[in-house]
This record gives C-alpha cells, sequence and structure tokens, in this order.
C-alpha cells in the first residue's frame, strides 16, 4: 500500500475529511462531504492507495469470478433433483424419432406423412392409456387454406394451401369453455434435421401431454396441443390454426415453444402483451426459471431478424402469451448439425419441467376464465442466475425507478450544498468530469472501429467467429487501455492539483450520475427494461454509504476495496449475465446477416459498449493508484500480440470440430431463368449455380479451394427485373447484395412449374384485372414489379392491399401442403398514364419462381459434383429452382 502524501497547493474536496502532509510540513485540509469543515481542525490521517498491480488484481479476479459463476449458472440446467412427473428420458426417444426422418420441409412425405404419422401414434396411445381417468382427449387434423401479410423482412405477403396442423385438446369430461395453448412445430428448413427447432418442443410437448392426461384431479379449464406444420414457412400453420379452427375462439392464452439455437436453456424472451398474469404464473410455477424483460424488449425492437408464432398468436388471435427458446450455440441454428445427439436430456428435462408446471397451473387458475379483469399493465421480470426470477408489476418498478433516482440526486445534492463548495465549485468540478467521461468514451469508440475498419480492410473479417475471446483480447484490450490512458492523462495533467483520493471520490459519483441519467430515461421512456440501471445505481449507492466511513479513515484500502467490490457483486454478475446473452445471440446472427452488415463495426461496438458499461464503476480505482503504467503495457501487449496473430492469419474464422462447429453458410440453387417479353416470346434464357454467401466475408475463403467460383462471375442486379431476375426464396435481397452466378447446364425437374394468363379485363373503374394459374411445387415465390406510372389497387391476397417490400416491388410467398388444388391468384393494377420509354415496356413485370427442396428433383449432377468440392467447415444449402419473368 502506499500513501497519499503529494504536496496539493489547492483547495480540497472530498466526501470526507482528509489530510495529507506536504514536504514542507503543512497539511492539506479537505471538508467533510466535499467542501466543509471546521478550519482550525487538522486531522491527520494516513490515506491509503492501492498498488497499481493490486488495483489490477483485484478487479480481474472480480470479473473473472463474476463471469465464472454465470457460466457456472448457464451450465446448472436443472435444479434438484426431477420429480418424475416428466420423463425426459421417454422424451428424448420422441425427439430421436422425429428426427430420424431428416429434413422435413412443408410437403413432402417426411413432414406430410411420416412425421403426422408418428405424432398421431403416439397421440392415440396416450388417448388410449388415460381413456379411464377424469380427461377426456380430442384430435383433429386440420389442413388449413388461406393469406396474409406481415411487416416481417421489409414486408410481403404469404399464402398457404393445405398445410398441416394436428390439434390436441384436453380438458374435463364435461367438456370446458376456456382453453390455454401450447404451441411447437415440427417443420424444418431445407437440409436440416432440424432437432431443436422444433422437433426437441414437439417431443417435450408429447411428454407434458402424457403427464397431464394422466392427473387423477380434474382441471378447471382445457389445453390445446398444436403440433403445427408449416411455421419455417414464415408462421403458416399458426395462422391458419388461430384464424379458422373452431377451438381458436376459446383461446385464452397460449405458450409457444421455440429455438434460436440448440440447446442449453430456454428463455422467456417475450410476454403479453400486457396481461402480466401470465409472467406472475412463470414466476410462480417454473421450476427452473430462466426469463428477462431485456430479451423481450430487443427482440421486438426488430434488431434481431427473426420471428416466432408468438406474432400470430398476438396480431391476428388478440390473445396474450409466453414466448420460450433455446438460445444456446446458435451458429449451428438451421444447418445439419442440429441434430438430436447434440441436446442434452438436461435440456430436455428442464424445458419439459418448466412447461409442465405452467401448464398445470394455468388450467387451475381462475384468471385464464377472464384474462381481460387481469389484462392492464406490463411486468418487470429477470432471474438471478437461474435461481430465482424476480418480478413486479412496471407501475411499481416505475416508482422504485424514481425513488432510486431522488436518492441519487438527494445524496448528489447534499454534497454540493456543503458550506465548503462556494460558487457552486463541486458541481462544476462534477460537470467537468462527467466531461471527461464521456469524451473517454466517444475517443474509445473511435479507436476501436478504426481497430476494426483494419481488420476489415486487412480481409481478415470474422476471425473471432471461431475464436471468441480472441475478439475480447483484440476490442477489449484496445478499449480497456484507451480508456485507462485517457483517464491517466486527465488525472496527470488536467485534474494535476487534485489529490488522488478526491478524485477517486468524484468519478465514483460522476459513474452513478450517468447511471442515474439513464435510468431516468428508460423510465421516461416506459421500458421495464430501467431496472438494470437501477441496480446500477441503487447497490453502488449503498455501498458507498455504508463504506464511507472506511474510507474517510483509511482511503483505498485493502479492505474498502474488497468490500466495494462486494458491494458491486450482484447488479455485476447480473450485467454480465446480460453481456453474455447479448453475445450467445449476435455472433452466431453475424454469420448469417447477409453480405452488407460489416460483422467488426458490430462485434467490436458491442466489445467497446460491454467494456464501457463495466468499467463505469471501476473509474474510481484508476484515480486511487499511482501508476497505471504496467497495466497499459500488460493491456497493449495483449492487442499486439492478438492484432499479429489475427493479420498473420491464425484465426480462421470456420470449423468443422465435431464438438463444436462454426460452419460458413452457402446457399446454391441450380436454375434455369427465362425471360419473356410483352409478346410472351422468350427473350432470353440462361442456366447457372446461384451462390449466395450469407455473411460477409462472401467467397474469399471458397474462392482457393474452387477457383471457378470468383468474382468473374459475380452478378449485378438487373433493375428492370423483378427482384433483380434472380429466384429469391424470401424477400432478402437488400441483406445480401453480393452473389454469384456460374454457368452450368440447364435443369429439368419432373414436375415443372404450369404458369398461365387466365383472364385480362378492364374494370368500369378504370383498372385491369388480371388472373393467373399456377401448378408448381410445394415452395413457390412470386415477385410483381409495376412499372414507373402504374401501380397496384388491391389484390387477392390477405385483406386485399398489397403489401410492398423495402424496394417498392411485392413479394407473395406461397407453399402448400399435399394435394393442393392448383394456385389461382388476381390482382388489379392502374395502367401509367404517360408510359416510361426508357423503363421495360407494359405496365408490369411479373416473375415466379420454384424452390426444389426434397425428393428427386431436389438434386442435380452438376449440384452433387460442386458441393463434394466443398470444404467441411462449409454448410452449403442447395435445392434446385426455376424463374420465369413475363411482361403485361
Amino acid at each position: 500500500m502506499e500513501s497519499d502524501t503529494t504536496v496539493r497547493r489547492i483547495k480540497a474536496f472530498g466526501t470526507q475529511n482528509y489530510a495529507a502532509q506536504g514536504n514542507d510540513g503543512s497539511r492539506d485540509r479537505c471538508g467533510d462531504n466535499g467542501y466543509s469543515g471546521d478550519p482550525k481542525r487538522k486531522p491527520e490521517v494516513s490515506l491509503y492507495l492501492l498498488r497499481e498491480g493490486l488495483a489490477a488484481s483485484l478487479v480481474s479476479v472480480f470479473i473473472l469470478v463474476l463471469w465464472g459463476l454465470v457460466h457456472l449458472s448457464l451450465q446448472q440446467l436443472v435444479i434438484g433433483k426431477p420429480t418424475g412427473e416428466f420423463n425426459a428420458v421417454r422424451a428424448r426417444r420422441h425427439l430421436e424419432q422425429i428426427t430420424s426422418v431428416g429434413p422435413r420441409p412443408v410437403g413432402s412425405q417426411e413432414n406430410e406423412i411420416l412425421t403426422v404419422g408418428y405424432l398421431l401414434e403416439q397421440i392415440e396411445n396416450i388417448r388410449v392409456e388415460t381413456a379411464a381417468g377424469p380427461h377426456q382427449l380430442t384430435v383433429d387434423v386440420q389442413r388449413p387454406t388461406g393469406s396474409f401479410s406481415i411487416d416481417f423482412l421489409g414486408g410481403f405477403t404469404s399464402f398457404y394451401d393445405r398445410v398441416t396442423n394436428i390439434a390436441v385438446r384436453l380438458e374435463p369430461k364435461g367438456g370446458t369453455q376456456h382453453l390455454m395453448l401450447a404451441n411447437c412445430h415440427f417443420d424444418t428448413v431445407a437440409n436440416s434435421p432440424g432437432a431443436s427447432d422444433d422437433a426437441v418442443s414437439c417431443a417435450v410437448m408429447l411428454e407434458v401431454l402424457h403427464s397431464l392426461a394422466n392427473q387423477s384431479t380434474p382441471f378447471h379449464h382445457g389445453v390445446i396441443f398444436l403440433f403445427n406444420g408449416a411455421e419455417e414457412n414464415i408462421l403458416q400453420a399458426s395462422h391458419g390454426f388461430i384464424t379458422q379452427h373452431p377451438w381458436a375462439k376459446q383461446v385464452r392464452a397460449f405458450i409457444n415453444l421455440e429455438a434460436a439455437g440448440v440447446g442449453g436453456k430456454e428463455v422467456v424472451f417475450q410476454t403479453g402483451p400486457e396481461n402480466p398474469w401470465l409472467v406472475q404464473a412463470y414466476v410462480h410455477a417454473a421450476k427452473h426459471p430462466f426469463a428477462s424483460v431485456v430479451g423481450q424488449e430487443v427482440f421486438q425492437s426488430g434488431i434481431i431478424p427473426s420471428d416466432t408464432d408468438f406474432r400470430i398468436y398476438r396480431d391476428f388471435g388478440n390473445i396474450p402469451g409466453i414466448d420460450l427458446a433455446f438460445i444456446e450455440n446458435g451458429f449451428i441454428y438451421h444447418t445439419k448439425y442440429d441434430t438430436a445427439d447434440r441436446i442434452l436430456t438436461d435440456s430436455i428435462q428442464r424445458a419439459g419441467d418448466n412447461i409442465l408446471a405452467v401448464l398445470r397451473y394455468l388450467v387451475m387458475s381462475e384468471k385464464l376464465a377472464d384474462s381481460s379483469e387481469y389484462r392492464h399493465g406490463n411486468m418487470v421480470f429477470f432471474d438471478l442466475l437461474g435461481v430465482v426470477v424476480v418480478a413486479y408489476p412496471a407501475r411499481v418498478g416505475t416508482i422504485l425507478n424514481y425513488m432510486v433516482a431522488t436518492a441519487t440526486f438527494f445524496y448528489l445534492a447534499k454534497k454540493a450544498s456543503l458550506p465548503g463548495n462556494g460558487g457552486g465549485r463541486y458541481v462544476r468540478d462534477l460537470a467537468c468530469a462527467t466531461g471527461v467521461a464521456v469524451l473517454s468514451w466517444f475517443i474509445t469508440l473511435l479507436s476501436v472501429l478504426i481497430v476494426a475498419l483494419l481488420v476489415t480492410l486487412l480481409g481478415r473479417s470474422m476471425f473471432w467467429y471461431n475464436h471468441f475471446y480472441a475478439s475480447i483480447c483484440l476490442y477489449g484490450a484496445a478499449a480497456t487501455g484507451k480508456m485507462i490512458l485517457i483517464h491517466t492523462l486527465a488525472k496527470n495533467l488536467y485534474f494535476g492539483g487534485v489529490r488522488l483520493v478526491e478524485l477517486g471520490d468524484l468519478h465514483f459519483d460522476v459513474s452513478l450520475l450517468l447511471w442515474c441519467c439513464s435510468l431516468v430515461w428508460l423510465t421516461q421512456q416506459g421500458l421495464c427494461s430501467a431496472y438494470v440501471p437501477m441496480l446500477m445505481v441503487a447497490f453502488p449507492l449503498a455501498t458507498r454509504l455504508l463504506l464511507a466511513k472506511e474510507f474517510k479513515n483509511r482511503g483505498a484500502s485493502v479492505k474498502y476495496s474488497v468490500l466495494y467490490l462486494l458491494g458491486l457483486a450482484l447488479p455485476y454478475v447480473h450485467f454480465m449475465f446480460l453481456i453474455w446473452v447479448v453475445f450467445e445471440i449476435f455472433t452466431p446472427i453475424m454469420g448469417r446477416s447477409g453480405t452488407e452488415i460489416p460483422p467488426e463495426v458490430v462485434l467490436a461496438s458491442l466489445v467497446t459498449l460491454a467494456t464501457i458499461f463495466l468499467s463505469s464503476y471501476f473509474l474510481h480505482f484508476i484515480y486511487l493508484v499511482r501508476s497505471t503504467k504496467w497495466i497499459l503495457a500488460g493491456l497493449g501487449s495483449v492487442f499486439i500480440v492478438m492484432f499479429l496473430l489475427m493479420s498473420c492469419g491464425l484465426l480462421f474464422p470456420y470449423s468443422a470440430s465435431p464438438d463444436s462447429p462454426r460452419p460458413k453458410r452457402v446457399f446454391l440453387q441450380h436454375t434455369t431463368r427465362t425471360f419473356h417479353n410483352l409478346q410472351g416470346q422468350v427473350e432470353s434464357r440462361d442456366s447457372g449455380l446461384w451462390i449466395n454467401s450469407f455473411d460477409y466475408t462472401g467467397i474469399q475463403h471458397i474462392t482457393p479451394l474452387i477457383p471457378e467460383i470468383n468474382d468473374s462471375v459475380r452478378t449485378n442486379c438487373r433493375e428492370d427485373r423483378p427482384f433483380c431476375g434472380y429466384p429469391w426464396f424470401l424477400p432478402v435481397k437488400f441483406l445480401s447484395k453480393k452473389n454469384w452466378y456460374l454457368p452450368a447446364p440447364e435443369v429439368s425437374p419432373s414436375s415443372p412449374i404450369e404458369f398461365s394468363l387466365l383472364s385480362k379485363e378492364d374494370t368500369s373503374w378504370g383498372t385491369i384485372k388480371m388472373t393467373f394459374t399456377v401448378k408448381g411445387p410445394s415452395h413457390m415465390s412470386l415477385y410483381l414489379m409495376p412499372h414507373r406510372g402504374a401501380s397496384l389497387s388491391t389484390w387477392s391476397f390477405g385483406d386485399g392491399t398489397p403489401q410492398f417490400d423495402l424496394s417498392g416491388e411485392y413479394f407473395v410467398f406461397y407453399s402448400h401442403g399435399l394435394d393442393a388444388p392448383t394456385w389461382t391468384f388476381w390482382f388489379e393494377i392502374q395502367p401509367p398514364r404517360d408510359p416510361d420509354p426508357s423503363g421495360p415496356e407494359g405496365m408490369i413485370s411479373v416473375a415466379i419462381s420454384s424452390h426444389y427442396f426434397f425428393g428427386q428433383d431436389q438434386r442435380t449432377a452438376k449440384l452433387e459434383e460442386i458441393l463434394h468440392r466443398f470444404p467441411t467447415w462449409a454448410f452449403p444449402s442447395s435445392w434446385v429452382s426455376t424463374y420465369d419473368m413475363y411482361r403485361y
């Protein structure tokens, strides 16, 4: 330890009485609580400063211990011994059986016959087994047809025909008027077995159904278990159920089981809208709680490019619900690696325990019968390391937040109003110190973004995709070092005349003030996430007040430092858990967010913001050590070593490791494109392999292994053709503007698409009505591009109002189950008054693409040949498609 005995010839300030012996024998005086005190009183107190190494060690150990606690809590999937009510072993057998048939796209035999047959068989076994009990079980296989528009991915319209729902109604034998809904989906994207998304949820629901059906006590209400077979087709089957099934009118609330990762804990990431009684039910009943209102507000902000059936039940059914999802290991979400063996039995056990307990609680709850009485209000909810959930009404949270903010401002106001603070000196110093802190944030963020730009220019983007902690060592070391350097310079140059203990005290107040401002702002915005800054204000403030005497008497002693860190432990461990969630979600998303979003900027910003937030109350220590040169040297060394490793290419982004794969996602379509002119004649025709890389690195790592896939075959968007003239499966061209087209032989599906104009007629109100028929595979995409001056006025989809995407074109997503009839649709178009001579001929371009996701038409010899040449660390999802364009 070192004593602060440096001569300071200024009017000192601080929160306690400080005295320092000068070399000339004189003493500088600090008044109590900043700027007051008896001028005749000159106490002789030796105030300690921390040694540099000790300070660095304390903070490092503190962070590492808390980070270890976060990871320990994540590994602890099941708390206590299972009660035996939910049989995870039997649920695993269901999971393995469902996934054994392979990928299950809508319309495939695997989805519509094999999986449906297995589910119906298991449900019938449960019905027979429990027939003598107090409950009755009714099964209905629904195959709805419908259409709706949704603003997901910029906005598009969906049309489905004879997709499959299996609805199982469990209720008392006397019947019931009120129902809970539990929802999962058993279909998958192409080329993925979909164990986590979402076969495991259906396996859990089968076993929950078995357990509830065997209950000896009659329920007050019933439960519908909906096994829906068309969620990956952008939420179609859930729409068919909630808008068309006769049971839907009796549903009062729902639980949706989803996945954005593979295994781990299922987290409650959105609830409502409103209806706080649902959160209270989860808090009261769940055996292994894991929930966060922060996740809800982030997800509903649209930052995460995903959606679930929750949206359909909320928007089209007007019913409240709870959305749960597995979020760990999103690197293999929607890939061939999403297999049953990667899901731990304990993950199944905890999910089953939670769903069973919550459903059992709700079917006995009187609130379900008249939920409108308890509708209003939101809930603040969060768990502490998965051990306990804290939940309280948002209005209580608002009061609590303002109470904490008021206490903080009283604390600061008291320091500012003491007699020794002549002329508002404390306020000026606080304002200056706050300015230094905020300036350090911007300089730090700018510096780290410059590093991220260098990484991008060096062609090393996403080096952290397979080496996450390398990003912490590079960007985290740069951010931490920059902030320490700025505050060290401020301490030595700008605050050169102020004693260090007083600077430490002042910068604690700065951190408190900034967190308090964020608390007030978030509360005024009506965000329940304001509880986070509330914790980050309340606990440090209470800790500071409790340690005031220790700091007054001894300064930055070891005892003070340890107790100070212990006081920060609870808010910091929760905040570090939130940081883990952010990185667990966003790091994998960067591998499927397209070629336009620079991932280095995103991750560097996230690491920097995490560093800024975590360091807020550690600024205190920067001013309580005499020197930071060895800390800066250590951080600089870590940064340089990591930068060299990265720039030399030793940190490859992808991995084919069986234990922890980090695949590069590539979409390949072997397609044939045909373009017709206004007279219906073929204007041009070509065939090729259309290649989309869904991350920022494009094909830079593919070209050395497959030389013909290079930038010489990169495509250009033809603005005069709908969706650039390529067979986009979903309207995501704005995410992936870089794609490649390698010439290849023509494709010849055994069931080619049949597209024809059925009729064209003028209406009495000045529009032209055009009716079309289409016959093709289970997945097709329709693109409509009115020419300049023309506009669509109405059509046969959704509510009749055309829904356009981000670029002003119209995208209609079509899918069907088995034995679907010919698709017939129409639209009305207002012709242009003055046709554009420089634009395409006619008034509208209509294009249709077909996608063969399964069966013999999914593969060609050319596809197979090039797939075998892809490296093992890549996941090329491939299929056959066609694209036909017509002018009218």
